[in-house]
């Protein structure tokens, strides 16, 4: 018996034919090799083998010979006898943001607050069982503290954290790790959460700012500082934030014009290199210097007080800063000249 070739099939391994020799003669006979049948056809001697996906079974090309049926598909299983358009049965995939992956069944509310539930057999006391049934299920997902502890911490993730999705999954695989290191018992779920969030923000360069966070979680700013430090202690997550993360936010922020976002990088490229000069200040009061000074040299100025309520630092801070940045860039930009 013949089985009908695949033509392009995936599971074979067409090898080229040979070259004729010296241009003469004809070519070498063609080796269709596929996984487990490399030997000659015990019929016919050819290496000519193929593989019909739909039948599930390896013949010869030359001879027809069968020698192997019911192969088994490695592929993805697409089966589906309802009448939907999705044929997947293999689920969502599991993801961190729910406290149990994703991976537990629900009875659905919506399937027995339907109209169309009583038209299907389905008795109001059945009815009343089943809402029963569904809540026990529930209180049976969350009899643990623990299991209490990461519904409430993803819930804030997804709600508060203003992240993309990818980046809440690494939040919330982080939370659950200090979690089941037992971290977060005696601290604040919020504050955990939150400090989760700012480190992953600033591991991705996100533009977060510990105000800004402490009051999407309300939480204290010293309290979320504290817990920023010991996470990143416990995770090894250190990292030094650059200044040039707050640019585009901050003057997006004060609607500036792209002239100045320009004149703030210039700005930047001129002392970035003498990180002696500038590290251990604040690098939210680094970017305000510097978009002070561009704003005033594109004639767009913005005041001191307009540019901190968006920096989040003091006024202090910001004439302090700015003092010592322009003093470093005009004696950058005299080296140059000369």
């Amino acid at each position: 018996m013949r089985s009908s070739k695949t033509g392009n099939n995936p599971f074979e391994t067409q090898k080229e034919d040979a070259p004729t020799r010296n241009g003469l003669g004809s070519a070498r006979p063609s080796r269709r090799t596929i996984e487990g049948h490399t030997k000659p056809c015990d019929e016919c001697g050819a290496v000519d083998w193929n593989l019909d996906a739909v039948r599930g079974e390896v013949a010869c090309n030359s001879c027809g010979l069968v020698v192997e049926d019911n192969v088994i598909d490695p592929g993805a299983e697409w089966t589906n006898h309802n009448d939907g358009q999705d044929r997947s049965r293999v689920g969502n995939p599991t993801t961190y943001t729910l406290a149990d992956k994703g991976l537990n069944t629900t009875i659905d509310a919506r399937d027995l607050n339907s109209g169309s539930i009583s038209t299907r057999g389905m008795s109001s006391k059945a009815r009343r069982d089943w809402r029963r049934r569904r809540v026990i299920d529930e209180r049976s997902k969350t009899n643990k503290s623990r299991e209490r502890n990461l519904i409430k911490a993803n819930q804030m993730i997804r709600d508060k954290s203003g992240l993309p999705s990818s980046m809440q999954e690494e939040t919330a695989r982080l939370y659950r790790k200090l979690s089941g290191e037992g971290f977060v018992t005696g601290r604040s779920i919020a504050g955990v959460a939150a400090a989760c969030v700012y480190l992953v923000a600033r591991q991705f360069n996100i533009p977060k700012q510990i105000p800004d966070v402490a009051e999407k979680f309300q939480i204290g700013e010293k309290e979320l500082s504290r817990l920023i430090r010991q996470v990143s202690r416990r995770l090894n997550m250190h990292k030094i934030t650059s200044p040039d993360q707050y640019f585009d936010k901050f003057v997006s922020d004060l609607e500036l014009p792209p002239s100045a976002l320009k004149e703030v990088y210039r700005l930047w490229a001129l002392i970035a290199d003498f990180e002696e000069e500038w590290q251990g200040k604040k690098p939210m009061g680094i970017a305000a210097a510097l978009i002070y000074q561009a704003s005033q040299n594109v004639d767009n100025s913005r005041t001191q007080s307009d540019i901190c309520s968006i920096a989040k630092v003091s006024e202090v801070t910001l004439r302090g800063i700015n003092r010592d940045l322009s003093n470093l860039i005009a004696l950058i930009e005299g080296r140059n000249q000369s």
